[in-house]
């Protein structure tokens, strides 16, 4: 019997290339936002901040003000990374006896974990399914350790957004239309996604309509006026507290007033020489450690061809597989199946050089589901992180931070032996699940090992090893690919496309010789690096000095 495929897309993007600061993001528009920051004379970890606000009102689907994260920054001239630990936590008064499995261990959740189903799915929407967010609280931690502009002038980007309300698109249009059918069994979710209780479609002459965002602009308002703890402790606490209780979560005022974002040391990671410096603790970064450990040893370099060959898939495949094994076997996550790419992922650089790589996420699309009328808030839903099985190394607790994929990275030179000063070289992440790792780290050794420009690195095919039955090759690998990693493992082939996201979202960028370059996700429609140089001209990503980029090959630096 045949199987229906779709055509895939060839849609190319251009690296962009500059003297002055970047911004990649997952939005263009929020990345635009970011760029004027840098303009305007801002650091790398001012344009973060406003582009994390702005993409959490641009893509409410993925991140917001009741999400987390995390944020590696390492400034210029520093020896090391530091990160911004923001992650989600368990509230005190969740009781696990309150997430009873709904029957067989067969019968299973149907969202970014393949957990055994909980009745009610308590734990993947709904009130009951929402930690305490961090998103807030990082941010302003952030601006004030590292930042150089106030509070209330790093969120009137995203106020202003919010004024304007979602604009919809076709690509909007798909956003709400895979997560309909759960919007639509939450009263204030439905009345601001699915007017007319349907998913919104744009204009017929192509130009975007506008979806009112309800109090949010509202929200964003006395979050600048009353500063970044009004969220846990203040006015919008009250308000985040009592609505969330009510429709029977167990989020209390302690909860947030409890919650503090952290600043620790990043976990280094020693690499050809490179260190790459990753978000320790319950992330993707222990993981990346061991990924990349193996292929130090197991990927021969310096040899033809300049591109990874078949035995080079099959050695991303086996060692891939062999790390994702493990990770279920001692940290949990075991059985996450595919789901919608629900994270979004920033990276930034600014012109003196200093770096930053953010994901912040809601988990699954659109969180909870649960929209707080009040204040326009959109909550997460982080207790699906959770085992529900007792007794496992990711089972529920109260106060626990559970396992994330996020791998946020910055690859730093380092000074040793005589040379160069230590310093950033490229900050790197991606979203998509379990499938962030698989392209970080695939990226990262096309662009170390084989010494790929920045631009032919994002273009270059990948494969998804994370833990499914089957390895999936991108389309566009060739034959012999395919059967060399098939050799090894069960394989299939998966399509670059869109929806769904077969290979994460990955963006980043990248600094040499004074000058720096961006890049984004080529599925994206929405992705785009946009230039400090062209932030104030256009919305447009920049080609600015492109040709640059294009013509010479981007090498890693010299450890």
């Amino acid at each position: 019997m045949s199987h229906h495929r779709s055509q895939p897309w060839h849609l190319p993007k251009r690296a962009v290339a500059a003297a002055g600061g970047i911004v990649a993001s997952q939005s263009l528009r929020a990345a635009q936002l970011g760029a004027r920051v840098l303009a305007a004379g801002g650091n790398a970890v001012d344009a973060a901040v406003v582009t994390g606000f702005a993409v959490g009102v641009a893509e409410p689907w993925m991140s917001g003000l009741g999400g987390g994260g995390y944020m590696l920054v390492q400034r210029a001239g520093e020896p090391s990374a530091q990160v911004v630990d923001f992650g989600m936590v368990a509230p005190r008064g969740l009781d696990p006896a309150d997430y009873p499995l709904a029957g067989s261990a067969e019968d299973r959740a149907a969202d970014l974990f393949d957990w055994p189903r909980v009745v009610g799915d308590r734990n993947l929407k709904g009130a009951a399914s929402v930690a305490v967010p961090g998103q807030v609280d990082g941010m302003r931690l952030a601006l004030e350790r590292f930042g150089s502009i106030a509070w209330r002038d790093a969120l009137a980007p995203a106020i202003a957004l919010a004024e304007e309300g979602l604009a919809v698109d076709w690509f909007t249009a798909l956003g709400i239309a895979v997560a309909a059918r759960e919007l639509a069994e939450f009263e204030a979710a439905r009345a601001v996604f699915l007017p007319d209780g349907l998913p919104p479609t744009p204009g017929p002459d192509g130009a975007p309509r506008r979806l009112p965002l309800g109090r949010l602009a509202h929200t964003l308002r006395r979050l600048a006026e009353a500063g970044g703890r009004d969220f846990y402790e203040g006015a919008i606490a009250e308000s985040i507290v009592r609505e969330v209780r009510a429709a029977g979560g167990c989020l209390d005022h302690a909860d947030l007033k409890a919650y503090r974002a952290t600043i620790r040391p990043a976990l280094e990671i020693p690499y050809r020489g490179l260190t790459v410096s990753a978000a320790p603790g319950l992330t993707a970064g222990p993981t990346l450690a061991r990924v990349l450990n193996r292929l130090e040893a197991a990927l021969p370099i310096g040899r033809e061809p300049d591109v990874p060959d078949a035995a080079a898939y099959r050695t991303y495949a086996e060692v891939l597989h062999d790390a994702y094994t493990e990770r279920f076997a001692t940290m949990g996550h075991a059985n996450e199946t595919a789901s919608p790419s629900c994270t979004t992922h920033i990276s930034v650089v600014d012109s003196a050089g200093t770096m930053v790589a953010l994901t912040q996420t809601l988990l699954s699309r659109f969180g909870s589901k649960l929209l707080l009328p009040e204040t326009g808030i959109l909550m997460n839903n982080g207790i699906m992180w959770f085992d529900p099985q007792p007794g496992r190394p990711n089972s529920l607790a109260p106060g626990r931070r559970p396992l994330s994929n996020m791998c946020p990275v910055i690859i730093g030179r380092r000074a040793e032996d005589g040379a160069e000063e230590a310093a950033p070289w490229l900050a790197l992440g991606a979203s998509g699940g379990r499938r962030i790792l698989p392209a970080v780290a695939q990226i990262l050794s096309f662009l170390v090992d084989f010494r790929l420009p920045l631009e032919a690195a994002f273009h270059q095919p990948r494969l998804d090893a994370s833990g499914e039955p089957a390895v999936t090759v991108d389309d566009r690998l060739p034959e012999a690919v395919f059967e060399a990693v098939a050799a090894a493992l069960p394989a299939r082939r998966g399509a670059l496309s869109v929806y769904p996201v077969l290979f994460a979202s990955p963006n980043a960028v990248l600094r040499e010789a004074g000058r720096n370059a961006g890049m984004a996700d080529i599925a994206s429609p929405w992705s785009g690096a946009v230039a400090a140089d062209a932030a104030g001209k256009s919305g447009l990503t920049s080609d600015l000095s492109t040709e640059d980029c294009r013509s010479r090959r981007m090498t890693r630096p010299p450890a």
